[in-house]
């Protein structure tokens, strides 16, 4: 016997852990009132900021997924498990790398790498999992909401983009530079072209 599954309930575990992921990242930060431990706190009120406002664009995504479909599965639930458990630990190398370009950690070359490969990884399984699940809408949906298929295919650039920083990271590519953070510049430019490409082939209007 197969029971219907509820959107509310997953929507409402997903908020809790994004909520709880929040409260990870303000943790220690002002615990001391005095002005002088508030300018030395400043970097990580500002990567805190940065932080917390990435953290809300992912939720934004997320949102917008079940307002797009309201078909969920076994499959779709597990995706969404992965995703929220990346989404905690995404935050650290976000913040590392914050308090780094701050100037306020000094480390290796060999651990800037590490940290933006373990960036990179958490950016590209989030949006595998946004993949996959949009994915699996679309093809339960029989193919008929041909904008589930267009977001499958444009998170899709997001995961291909996240492997080529990684390469870059790994292998230490312009790493002096920022290079493996640079590279997402160019989303904006893939996505655009797929959104030209997909809604020209499918006659559709923007």
């Amino acid at each position: 016997m197969k029971f219907l599954h509820s959107k509310n309930r997953l929507e409402a575990v997903s908020d809790g852990v994004f909520a709880f992921a929040a409260t990870l990242m303000v943790v220690n930060i002002g615990s001391s009132a005095t002005f002088t431990s508030f300018k030395d706190e400043l970097p990580n009120f500002i990567s805190f900021a940065v932080s917390f406002f990435v953290m809300m664009a992912i939720w934004k995504v997320h949102y917008n997924f079940f307002r797009r479909t309201n078909y969920i599965d076994n499959w779709i639930i597990a995706l969404n498990m992965i995703l929220l458990f990346t989404v905690l630990f995404y935050i650290f190398p976000v913040r590392s790398l914050l308090i780094t370009g701050f100037g306020e950690e000094r480390i290796s070359v060999d651990e800037f790498s590490n940290i933006f490969q373990l960036y990179s990884i958490g950016f590209s399984l989030m949006f595998v999992c946004f993949h996959l699940m949009y994915l699996r809408a679309f093809k339960k949906e029989k193919g008929k909401n041909l904008k589930l298929l267009f977001y499958a295919r444009h998170f899709f650039i997001f995961v291909i983009v996240g492997v080529i920083s990684f390469l870059l990271a790994k292998f230490q590519v312009g790493l002096k530079f920022g290079l493996p953070g640079f590279v997402y510049a160019i989303l904006g430019i893939l996505c655009y072209l797929h959104s030209v490409r997909f809604h020209k082939k499918n006659n559709l209007k923007y």
